[in-house]
C-alpha cells in the first residue's frame, strides 16, 4: 500500500469543491469505509461533502423537501477556540449537520423533528460518518435505477446536482455503475445546455457548472474488474465463504458426506478459486476455465475419478465449489444440483447442496476491506481535485500493492472483454486477461487437490525435503506445509517433518508426512509441527550431523525473524559443514510482519483481523460508556506494522509504535488532543475512543502508565481503561488471504528447491558447492514474488531491533492521525 499524506485545509475558500459520493449497484463490505474516507479526506482538503442516498435513483429524485442546513456545534464553545488558536478550520466548520444518526439507523426520522424524507442529496460533516467503516453493506443505500438509464433521468440528476452546487461526484459500484458515471460525465455539457434552454438554471449556474468531475471506485464481491488486483468487498465475501465451508467441513466429515457449494461469480471465478485453495476443496468449477477432459471422456468422468481416488485414500468428506457462472467447454451451465446428482448416482455419496447466496455479501468488513477502501478514498479525492475537462474519468484501483488511477472506460472495456472471450469459447484469452496470480492460483489448486497416481519426476531428480517451523506460531504455517507436502508427493519427493524446530531436529524428532495426513491442515491455526526460537548455532556441528544422517536434499523453513536468522547461520556454516550445501528456502511467517524486504508475512493478515475483531468489541464498550478511552496493547515486537495498520482499520485516535517511540511531549499533546476532541462532541453523545500501543513502543511509558495518565488528565471529560490483547493476536483459524498466500508461496518455494537441487546434481565430483543464491528468502514486493539471497537480506535488516531498515507502511501513521482530525485540532 502507498504512503499517505493529507494536507489539511486551514480555512474555507470561496472556490472550494462541493463533493458528493454515492454507492450504486450491489452492496459490498467496505462501501461505508469508502464513504467515510471520502467525506473526511474531502473536508481535510477544503471541500464541502455530500452523500447521495439510494444511488443513482436518489440522484434522479433529488431533494423534494427543503431542510435547513445548520452545523450542530459542540455545546462547549471553548473547544472550538482551542483548535488552532481560535481560527476555525474546515473540520470545525463542517463538524456535523445532524443527519449522521438518521443515516446510520435508517429511521428517516428523529424525535427532534429532523427527517430524511424527501431528501436524497444530503450534506454531511465529519462526525456524521464516524464509526461507519465497521458496518457492512452501505448505510447511504443503493439501488439499480431504471430512471437514470433514460436521458430524462440523467437530465433530472444533473439539475439536482446543480441546484445543490455540487461539481464533483465519486461513485462506488460495479462496471455498470461506473459506465453510467462515465456516460453522465460525457453528456454533462449537453445536459447543462438543455437545462439552461429550458430556464431551469441560470447562466451563472451554467457557467459555474460547465464541467462535472467524476471518479469511480470498484465495489464488487466477485473481484471481476480488470486493471485492479482487488475490488472492494471481495476479501470479506471470501471470509464469509470460508467461514461457511469451515463449518460445513465438520458435519461433512462426521457423516462422510459430500457437499456442493454454489458461490457468486457470474463471469469471474475468483471467489470459487480462492475459496477452493483456502478450504482444501476437492474440485472447483469456474467460468474462465471449463473442466478439462481426457480424450473420449467427459468432465463428469474426471470429477468422479478424482473424488473416488480421494475416498479410496481415506477421505471422509468431499467439498465441491461451483461458481454461479460455471459452464463446460460448450457453454452449457454447470449447476450445483447437477453436480450433486452425479456424485450421488455415480460415486454413491450422500450429497448435499448449499447455496450461500447473499450471505456472502453480509457481515462486518474484514481488516483489508477497511484499509483498502480508506486508501482508495483518499486517492479518489486527490483525483477529483486534480481533474480538468481534458482528463479522463478515473477508476481508483490497486496494482502491485499500490493505489492506482486508470482510465475508467479502459478498465470497463477490458472487464467486458473477458466475458466476451468466455462467450466466444476463447478460454485461453479469458485466462490471459486475469492477473498472473489468478493463473498461478489455479495451477496451484490442481497441484494440491489432485492425488496423482504416477510420480511426475524420475528417481534421479527426487529429493528428501525437510520442512520446519520456527519462531512464534502464525496463521498460514500449516496451510503452507500442506501445499509443500502435496507437491512433494505429486513430484515423487519425500516430505520430512522436523517437529519442534532445531531442538526437535537434535532430538531426532522427524517423520515423513502423507497426502491424507495433512488434508485438514489448511484451516488449522498455530503450528502442527511445533515451533520454538532455538537457533542452529546452539550446536551447529550436531545439526550438520542430523542433516547428513537423514540425507536431506533441501530445507524449507517457515517462520519469522528467527527463520531468517537460522538461514543466515546455516548459509554461513557451509564453509565448515558440507551437509549444508543444499538448497534452503525461508518462507516468512510472523504476525509481526517484521521480515525485511517483504511486504507481507504469513499470519499478519490473520493477526490484523483478530485485532480488528477485538477492537470492535472494545470500542462497542467504550462507546456505550460514551466518554471512555481504551488503551489497547498489541504484540508485534519492535515492528509497528500490526499497531499502525490496526489503528487505520479500527479508527483509533492515537497509535504508538517502536519506530516513532514515545516521550513526555508526545503524551502531553495527546492529552490535549483528547480533551479538545471530547469537548467538541455533542452533549450526551461522546464517542468511545481507542489508543493502540505496540508492546515495545516504550519501556518507560507502559500501557498501565499511559492509561493512568489519561484517566487522571481526562477529568470530567473522559475516563480510561486498558486492554492487553497478548497472544490472542496469533488468531485462531487463519484468514483466507493467509491460506491462499501460503499455498502460492509454498509452491514457489518447492519450485526454487527443485531448480537449485537440479543445478547441484549437474556439478561434477562428489563434493557439491551450493552457491549463495541457493539459500534465499521468498519475498512479496508489489504483486511480484522475488527471491533474495539471505546474505543480501542482511544489508536491509536492522538485526538489533529485528525488523527491516525501511517499512513501506511507515507513513500510514500520518493518515491515521489525519482521519481523526489531529492536525486540524492541535
Amino acid at each position: 500500500m502507498p504512503s499517505s499524506s493529507v494536507t489539511p485545509a486551514t480555512s474555507q475558500s470561496t472556490g472550494k469543491m462541493k463533493l458528493a459520493v454515492l454507492t450504486s449497484g450491489g452492496d459490498s463490505a467496505g462501501m461505508n469505509a469508502v464513504v467515510r474516507a471520502i467525506v473526511k479526506i474531502g473536508i481535510l482538503r477544503g471541500c464541502e461533502t455530500w452523500i447521495v442516498r439510494e444511488g443513482y435513483e436518489g440522484l434522479v429524485r433529488g431533494n423534494t423537501q427543503a431542510h435547513a442546513i445548520h452545523a450542530d456545534l459542540p455545546t462547549d464553545a471553548s473547544a472550538l477556540k482551542c483548535a488552532h488558536r481560535g481560527v476555525p478550520t474546515n473540520l470545525t466548520q463542517n463538524l456535523r449537520f445532524g443527519d449522521g444518526d438518521l443515516l446510520r439507523d435508517g429511521t428517516g426520522d428523529h424525535h427532534h423533528g429532523r427527517t430524511l424524507k424527501g431528501r436524497y442529496i444530503v450534506r454531511v460533516g465529519w462526525d456524521d460518518v464516524r464509526g461507519w467503516f465497521a458496518e457492512g453493506g452501505t448505510l447511504i443505500g443503493t439501488a439499480r435505477s431504471a430512471a437514470f438509464r433514460t436521458p430524462e433521468g440523467r437530465l433530472s440528476a444533473a439539475h439536482n446536482l446543480i441546484k445543490e452546487g455540487i461539481d464533483a461526484l465519486a461513485v462506488c459500484g460495479g462496471d455498470g455503475s461506473l459506465t453510467g458515471a462515465d456516460l453522465f460525465r460525457s453528456e454533462w455539457p449537453s445536459l447543462v445546455s438543455q437545462l439552461l434552454t429550458q430556464g431551469m438554471i441560470t447562466e451563472e449556474q451554467a457557467e459555474k457548472h460547465g464541467h462535472l468531475k467524476i471518479v469511480g471506485l470498484v465495489g464488487s464481491i466477485d473481484n471481476d474488474m480488470s486493471m485492479t488486483d482487488l475490488t472492494i468487498g471481495a476479501p470479506t465475501a471470501l471470509h464469509r465463504i470460508c467461514e461457511a465451508i469451515d463449518n460445513i467441513n465438520s458435519t461433512a466429515a462426521s457423516h462422510s458426506r459430500a457437499f456442493v457449494l454454489e458461490v457468486m461469480g457470474r463471469h469471474c471465478g475468483w471467489l470459487a478459486l480462492l475459496a477452493g485453495i483456502s478450504s482444501g476443496a476437492d474440485f472447483i468449477f469456474i467460468p474462465e476455465r471449463p473442466p478439462q477432459t481426457i480424450p473420449g471422456g467427459t468432465w463428469e468422468d474426471d470429477m468422479c475419478e478424482a473424488i473416488r481416488s480421494h475416498r479410496e485414500a481415506g477421505k471422509r468428506k468431499t467439498i465441491v465449489i461451483v461458481a454461479e457462472g460455471a459452464q463446460d467447454a460448450d457453454l452449457k451451465p454447470i449447476c450445483a444440483e447437477y453436480v450433486k446428482e452425479i456424485l450421488t448416482e455415480r460415486v454413491g455419496l450422500d450429497t448435499r447442496v448449499t447455496t450461500l447466496g447473499h450471505t456472502q455479501r453480509g457481515g462486518r468488513p474484514c481488516a483489508f476491506d477497511r484499509i483498502l477502501p480508506t486508501l482508495q478514498g483518499e486517492e479518489a479525492v486527490k483525483a477529483l481535485l486534480e481533474a480538468t475537462p481534458d482528463t479522463p474519468s478515473y477508476m481508483i484501483g490497486v496494482r502491485e500493492n499500490k493505489i492506482t488511477r486508470v482510465p475508467l472506460m479502459e478498465a470497463v472495456a477490458m472487464t467486458r472483454a473477458v466475458a466476451d472471450a468466455i462467450g466466444a469459447k476463447d478460454f485461453e484469452k479469458a485466462m490471459s486477461m486475469r492477473d498472473p496470480e489468478f493463473y498461478q492460483g489455479l495451477e496451484g489448486f490442481f497441484a494440491t487437490s489432485t492425488l496423482f497416481k504416477e510420480k511426475q519426476l524420475p528417481h534421479c531428480r527426487r529429493m528428501r525435503v525437510a520442512i520446519m517451523h520456527m519462531g512464534a506460531p502464525a496463521g498460514g504455517m500449516n496451510a503452507a506445509t500442506r501445499a509443500a507436502v502435496r507437491y512433494c508427493i505429486k513430484q515423487g519427493h519425500r516430505p520430512l517433518a522436523v517437529h519442534n524446530g532445531f531442538r526437535g531436529l537434535l532430538e531426532d524428532n522427524i517423520h515423513e508426512l502423507s497426502w491424507l495426513g495433512v488434508d485438514a491442515w489448511t484451516s488449522r491455526g498455530g503450528s502442527e509441527l511445533g515451533t520454538n526460537r532455538t537457533l542452529p548455532d546452539v550446536d551447529l556441528g550436531a545439526v550438520a550431523a542430523r542433516f547428513q544422517e537423514h540425507d536431506f536434499h533441501a530445507l524449507l523453513m517457515i517462520g519469522g525473524f528467527e527463520a531468517f536468522n537460522a538461514l543466515l547461520i546455516l548459509e554461513t556454516g557451509r564453509k565448515h559443514y558440507p551437509a549444508f550445501h543444499i538448497p534452503m528456502a525461508h518462507l516468512p511467517a510472523t504476525i509481526s510482519n517484521n521480515v525485511p524486504m517483504t511486504e507481507f508475512s504469513l499470519g499478519s493478515d490473520t493477526s490484523l483481523n483478530a485485532l480488528v475483531d477485538a477492537c470492535d468489541s472494545i470500542k462497542q464498550s467504550a462507546s456505550a460508556s460514551r466518554n471512555r478511552v481504551f488503551v489497547v496493547e498489541t504484540q508485534g515486537g519492535k515492528c509497528g506494522y500490526l499497531a499502525t495498520m490496526g489503528a487505520l482499520a479500527t479508527g483509533a485516535s492515537i497509535v504508538y509504535t517502536p519506530e516513532q517511540g514515545m516521550n513526555l511531549d508526545t503524551l502531553r499533546q495527546d492529552v490535549k488532543f483528547l480533551k479538545i476532541r471530547y469537548g467538541m462532541d455533542a452533549k450526551g453523545k461522546s464517542e468511545g475512543r481507542m489508543v493502540i500501543r505496540n508492546e515495545c513502543a516504550s519501556t518507560v511509558y507502559t500501557t498501565d502508565v499511559v492509561t493512568k495518565m489519561f484517566k487522571e488528565e481526562g477529568g470530567n471529560l473522559f475516563d480510561s481503561r486498558s486492554a492487553s490483547l497478548g497472544h490472542t493476536l496469533q488468531g485462531g483459524i487463519p484468514s483466507p488471504m493467509d491460506r491462499a498466500r501460503a499455498a502460492r508461496l509454498s509452491l514457489r518455494c518447492m519450485a526454487f528447491l527443485e531448480e537449485h537441487h537440479n543445478a547441484l546434481q549437474k556439478q561434477a565430483g562428489k563434493v557439491k558447492q551450493a552457491p549463495p543464491e541457493s539459500a534465499a528468502v521468498i519475498t512479496i514486493q508489489g504483486s511480484a514474488l522475488k527471491w533474495v539471497p539471505v546474505q543480501e537480506m542482511v544489508q536491509h535488516a536492522d538485526m538489533k531491533n529485528r525488523r527491516g531498515k525501511t517499512a513501506w507502511w511507515a507513513e500510514i501513521k500520518d493518515l491515521v492521525e489525519a482521519l481523526v482530525g489531529r492536525p486540524e485540532i492541535l
